[in-house]
């Protein structure tokens, strides 16, 4: 690990949702960099909280205070490691505004990068109160908390799902994105809204970035990728939506944080050109800026599948089934305003990347093929 640069120590990164997928690989691709960390998670059971402290194994966390960090405790706990720089854990709930108003008053951070959320377009149906919590009071105690305690960057995760029933391809930032078919997409698109809010408000410079199904090893198990590979290894049915006629733009997870890092250091600033006649999405006269993350790829469903068999060697049996509801039938990222921004460009194949997956997955879970 890299020695921290003077500079760098004194820019502490709050990182919300840290034990999750994407805010785990974020903190590695930081810790490398050199960075002090804060990280915030409340280790929601939405699912196996095991692979979440597995995760915080991993940041350099030992089994004890992992154990100290999942016991049952109403009360925000805090344990700090002792690192060449700084990286200390918060387990709170976003939700709970005086919680987070004090990690702000005591940590002081430089970056904010918000990656904590409830995730799921199929759950935001079963359990529609959990998003509002989550996705809507937690970023609101965030801007809140930004606002008081002023910030160098804002940066927040937005997703795919807000463009809904657009059909045009591929998806850009300057479409209309008002047509959602989720919840979950309504809750992310009101965190762009309250977001270029506060920006505009208390000059608060944020970004927002739209990703596009992120996978990888350490993935979420509601995840299709995920949930397929289980079911083929157990040799029951995998379900496959809309009868296989599906598209999806697949960005590998190291990607994604790569990406992250260089948005986080890339402030933006008014913009001077924005029409107020002829409004763009994408920009604003506020520092504030929204983006496509992707890969720019769209991968058909079943050869997604295809890949799955061939690393595991075995075959899938499928039960091919109608569009659930809330699902969109094609994704595609349109990436050329974040190349420009920051050179942004993804390098991990889709064959690479189920690959590394399959790998991390047989050895996580300790079996053979």
């Amino acid at each position: 690990m890299n020695a921290p640069t003077d500079e760098k120590k004194n820019q502490p990164v709050l990182v919300t949702g840290i034990a999750g997928f994407i805010g785990f690989h974020f903190a590695k691709e930081l810790l490398i960099g050199g960075y002090p960390i804060i990280g915030i998670d409340n280790l929601s059971d939405y699912y196996d909280v095991s692979l979440k402290t597995n995760r915080l194994k991993q940041l350099g966390f030992s089994q004890d205070q992992v154990d100290t960090i999942a016991a049952p405790n109403p009360e925000t706990r805090s344990i700090q490691l002792k690192t060449p720089q700084k990286l200390v854990f918060y387990r709170a709930d976003l939700k709970e505004k005086d919680a987070v108003k004090k990690i702000f008053e005591a940590e002081k951070p430089v970056y904010v990068v918000h990656l904590a959320a409830q995730a799921g377009v199929r759950y935001s149906i079963q359990d529609p109160y959990i998003y509002i919590d989550s996705n809507i009071i937690g970023f609101m105690n965030i801007l809140e908390s930004c606002r008081h305690h002023p910030v160098k960057h804002l940066v927040f995760s937005s997703s795919s799902s807000v463009y809904g029933a657009n059909e045009n391809m591929p998806f850009s930032v300057h479409h209309n994105v008002d047509h959602h078919i989720s919840l979950y997409a309504s809750t992310k698109k009101s965190n762009e809204l309250m977001a270029h809010t506060y920006a505009h408000l208390y000059q608060i410079p944020t970004t927002g970035l739209r990703f596009f199904t992120v996978y990888g090893p350490w993935g979420r198990p509601d995840m299709a990728y995920f949930n397929f590979t289980e079911k083929i290894i157990k040799h029951i049915p995998i379900e496959v939506y809309n009868y296989g006629k599906m598209k999806r733009d697949f960005t590998y997870v190291d990607d994604i944080a790569v990406g992250l890092h260089r948005v986080m250091l890339k402030i933006p600033g008014n913009n001077p050109d924005w029409d107020g006649k002829n409004p763009d999405p994408a920009s604003s006269r506020a520092p504030y800026r929204i983006f496509n993350i992707g890969n720019h790829q769209p991968v058909d469903l079943l050869y997604f599948i295809q890949l799955i068999e061939k690393n595991l060697g075995i075959k899938a049996r499928k039960k091919m089934l109608p569009l659930q509801k809330g699902d969109v039938k094609e994704t595609y990222a349109d990436i050329e305003e974040l190349r420009h921004y920051i050179g942004f460009k993804p390098v991990t194949t889709i064959e690479e990347g189920i690959k590394h997956f399959i790998d991390w997955y047989l050895d996580y879970y300790g079996i053979k093929k």
